[in-house]
């Protein structure tokens, strides 16, 4: 698991490669990654937006925004959490993402909470040793 935490509000992301969603032969790979968000601060906050950079292989990367996430907007009093499990589907064997959420805090105020680097490791990656 990888974990960040900004502004009291901690973010792990868990990834796991989906063998049965992939296909090596065409180039198709996929995963699903688990988040768990968790408001450790003072404050009601809502997660309104996101935004993802998602790496291949190739170090090319793309860049997703949009509204909440999995069609929610959750809103988490203190100590509440929420969690959601989403997917990425890549043409390479590897790939890692990053993001952050936009956090809109009960004061009015957005701001940005840390999704941590996470890897996009499948069993097809070539290692090569020095």
């Amino acid at each position: 698991m990888y974990q960040a935490q900004t502004q009291g509000v901690r973010v792990t992301a868990a990834p796991k490669f989906l063998e049965a969603e992939s296909s090596p032969s065409q180039g198709r790979y996929f995963w699903a990654y688990s988040i768990e968000i968790v408001n450790l601060s003072t404050q009601t906050v809502q997660l309104v937006a996101r935004h993802w950079f998602i790496t291949d292989g190739n170090g090319e990367t793309h860049e997703v925004r949009g509204e909440g996430v999995v069609g929610k907007q959750p809103v988490l009093r203190p100590g509440e959490s929420f969690s959601y499990t989403s997917g990425c589907p890549l043409t390479t064997p590897d790939g890692a993402m990053l993001g952050f959420y936009a956090m809109l805090g009960e004061n009015g105020e957005v701001f940005d909470v840390e999704v941590p680097l996470f890897p996009l490791d499948s069993p097809y990656v070539k290692k090569v040793l020095h």
